[in-house]
């Protein structure tokens, strides 16, 4: 497959690194990087993703970081060889770029109590499938779309006798999990950690579950990217950018890893460089989310 080339016209509406500044890549997987599947495991990252994620890397100087609802361990084996930074269900578990593991402690026992109701359920109805992540479980019904409001009932009946836990709704999936991690709050643990600190936060997301992420670097003085598609055109979102699919999303990260190639170029070169221009004042967001 081709290497992907920059899109002048998207150039000159999205925006792209300035000199003076340092960015932080956080992104989302599915639907976001990957096109969406009919199931998590039939998911396949186009062959020139990888190089263009490790370019990337390598410009924001390891701030890059996978921000997704996969577990760690499904985000390293669809991007293998690749091994990145990343935050897996959601922010409940999080790889810092050197490798440290830093993971949400469950409620005793919360998962092991809904997971036989949600099996049971899953396997009386054609079309659905119960992913089970190991910190959160997910109801899929992308191939029974029918399914989906009486199967958003049945979760809500459950989750009502349990205050620990937490619904997500995403793109013909509805997931549980405990509450205590978002995607907002995991881009701001990163930003907190080096190699972050002190730059701009990106993020491009797809769907509900990334509004957390959206809101966080919205409220960071970051830029937010909404991947969209026929199916998730119409939805409101507080991203304040919008991009009309995964290849758009792919042609402008070339575009944003070839100025941060030129930045630093100029940089060794002696020339205008890239140093640390974030302000440090920048609105924090309210304390007291779940």
């Amino acid at each position: 497959m081709p290497a992907l080339r920059v899109n002048p016209e998207m150039a000159q509406l999205l925006p792209l690194p300035e000199p003076g500044e340092r960015w932080a890549l956080f992104l989302d997987v599915d639907g976001t990087l990957v096109p969406i599947a009919a199931t998590p495991e039939a998911a396949r990252p186009e062959p020139a993703l990888l190089p263009l994620l490790e370019r990337l890397r390598r410009g924001c100087d390891e701030a890059l970081a996978l921000i997704s609802g996969r577990s760690l361990a499904s985000i390293d084996s669809l991007f293998a060889p690749l091994r990145l930074a990343a935050a897996g269900l959601h922010g409940w578990e999080r790889r810092r770029p050197d490798g440290g593991l830093v993971r949400q402690q469950e409620p005793t026992g919360l998962l092991a109590r809904l997971r036989p109701q949600l099996a049971a359920y899953a396997s009386a109805r054609p079309g659905l499938l119960l992913e089970d992540k190991g910190g959160s479980l997910a109801l899929h019904y992308r191939q029974a779309p029918e399914r989906g409001a009486a199967l958003l009932r049945f979760v809500r009946r459950l989750a009502a006798d349990e205050p620990e836990v937490h619904i997500l709704r995403g793109r013909k999936v509805v997931e549980l999990q405990p509450r205590g991690a978002d995607k907002g709050m995991a881009i701001e643990a990163f930003l907190g950690e080096a190699p972050f600190t002190g730059r701009r936060p990106i993020f491009a997301g797809d769907d509900t579950t990334d509004e957390d992420g959206f809101a966080a670097v919205n409220a960071l003085g970051g830029i937010s990217l909404r991947v969209a598609d026929a199916e998730t055109r119409g939805r409101s979102s507080c991203a304040r950018h919008t991009l009309a699919g995964t290849g758009e999303l792919h042609r402008w990260l070339c575009g944003v890893a070839q100025r941060l190639e030129e930045g630093d170029r100029s940089q060794h070169s002696g020339t205008a460089g890239f140093h640390p221009a974030l302000r440090q004042d920048a609105p924090q967001r309210s304390p007291g989310r779940r």
